[in-house]
């Protein structure tokens, strides 16, 4: 699907719509895990009637000390490599796999804005990260240009689509 370059709420409902037939048809269940949307990947799939076929649960984790007790992220990896990190979005999606029991899971962590960016990790870094139960995690880095709407737009979109790709590959 081609995306406008910030996607429409039309857009990311398409998206949704479309994770929405795959986990149906699969027969799968789906959690997120999420820092820099704040919850709006849940959002997005839970404006869907019938969501509660297939999602499970959302855990918005803003905090470094949300990440380690919710998610089980070790304090070492943020420390080592900090809350914004292919480490740590690994670990955020194969804690909300294990700990919220599904088949399918997807986190996100990033610096949204305007503020926190820094010239090794500037606004609009991102990593998202996917994991099958079946399968090893793998995580993205994105640089999404725009200010925090944009990026966090982006992101969601971003997070679904490789829902979809997870699970054809």
């Amino acid at each position: 699907m081609e995306l406008s370059s910030v996607p429409t709420d039309a857009e990311l409902k398409l998206l949704a719509t479309r994770v929405a037939a795959a986990m149906l048809h699969y027969h799968l269940s789906l959690s997120c895990a999420e820092s820099c949307t704040g919850g709006w990947i849940a959002k997005t799939l839970t404006d869907l009637p019938g969501s509660s076929a297939w999602f499970e649960a959302g855990v918005v984790s803003y905090s470094n000390q949300a990440k380690v007790s919710l998610l089980g992220v070790r304090r070492e990896t943020l420390e080592r490599t900090g809350a914004v990190s292919e480490d740590t979005a690994l670990e955020m999606v194969s804690g909300a796999l294990d700990r919220l029991n599904v088949d399918v899971a997807v986190a996100v962590t990033g610096i949204a804005g305007p503020t926190g960016g820094t010239p090794q990790k500037p606004v609009g870094t991102v990593w998202v990260g996917w994991q099958r139960r079946d399968g090893a995690a793998r995580a993205k880095l994105f640089h999404f240009p725009g200010g925090r709407e944009a990026v966090r737009r982006q992101t969601v979109a971003a997070a679904l689509e490789g829902v979809l790709e997870t699970l054809t590959d």
